[in-house]
């Protein structure tokens, strides 16, 4: 995949953290309104997506979990993006009375939030935040730098989240897995159709006994009903990995998203 030109669909409208860095990655950018619009335009064999996977602050992105496991794609990339969260208003901070911001822009910043006491008004995007912020009224939008200066808002106080390395993980989703030789992380979800006591610590015990490290585990509800959870897990990406799979197999479902490259802002332009 590196070394030619790549078409990314992304979540927009201009000036989400997903369309900066698709424009950053790709030849061609394709914004759509939902993240779960991006999983069905990639499922639908139309091409490759974007989509954040998880924060350094608010954790995993649940619309990107629920399009993992509900649809037939691979993780081919990943990309590490530090977040600069900004306060936009035609009114000063002291006079904001109603605040427009994402909800995981709203974890991120929730210092803020907090402190500026006013009501809170969840939208779809960032972008969605800044454009919602009209002039002559006393809103105001927690917001790119890039969605504010699109929607004319004036950025009255820069860096408001509450870690100095707020950093967003995203990966590229396509129909089919990445075969190269420099992959660095291997995802797979694991999907538990039996609830038995110790399931979850035998499914761990596949990775320790190979000396597999994993990097990151996470639960999300199987839609099955309540209590009933699918587990993601990252791990390093080791010859093993392969045997890891299948000694999974014999305990649970599994499904498998590929092994993949960490991938640096401008390396397939």
């Amino acid at each position: 995949m590196p070394g030619r030109p790549l078409k990314l669909a992304a979540l927009g409208p201009e000036g989400t953290f997903s369309h900066t860095l698709a424009v950053r990655l790709a030849d061609e950018v394709i914004l759509l309104p939902t993240i779960g619009a991006v999983f069905a335009h990639v499922a639908a064999g139309l091409g490759d997506g974007l989509v954040p996977i998880e924060n350094s602050e608010a954790g995993g992105v649940g619309p990107t979990l629920d399009g993992l496991l509900a649809h037939p794609v691979f993780v081919t990339g990943e990309v590490y993006l530090p977040v600069r969260h900004h306060l936009a208003s035609f009114v000063k901070k002291e006079e904001i009375n109603l605040l427009y911001v994402h909800p995981q822009t709203h974890e991120q910043c929730s210092r803020l939030t907090d402190a500026l006491g006013v009501e809170v008004v969840h939208t779809p995007s960032n972008a969605a935040s800044a454009r919602a912020v009209l002039p002559g009224s006393r809103a105001a939008a927690i917001t790119t730098r890039e969605a504010a200066f699109r929607a004319g808002v004036p950025v009255i106080e820069q860096n408001i989240q509450d870690a100095a390395e707020n950093t967003t993980r995203f990966v590229v989703i396509s129909k089919r897995p990445y075969v190269g030789e420099d992959a660095v992380k291997c995802s797979v979800l694991l999907d538990p159709r039996t609830d038995r006591t110790g399931l979850l610590a035998d499914l761990l015990a596949v990775f320790a006994r190979l000396e597999i490290n994993l990097t990151r585990i996470e639960s999300r509800p199987a839609k099955r009903g309540i209590g009933r959870y699918v587990f993601f897990l990252d791990g390093e990406a080791v010859p093993q990995w392969g045997e890891a799979l299948k000694g999974l197999a014999a305990l649970t479902e599994v499904k498998p998203f590929g092994c993949y490259p960490r991938l640096e802002v401008g390396e397939w332009r």
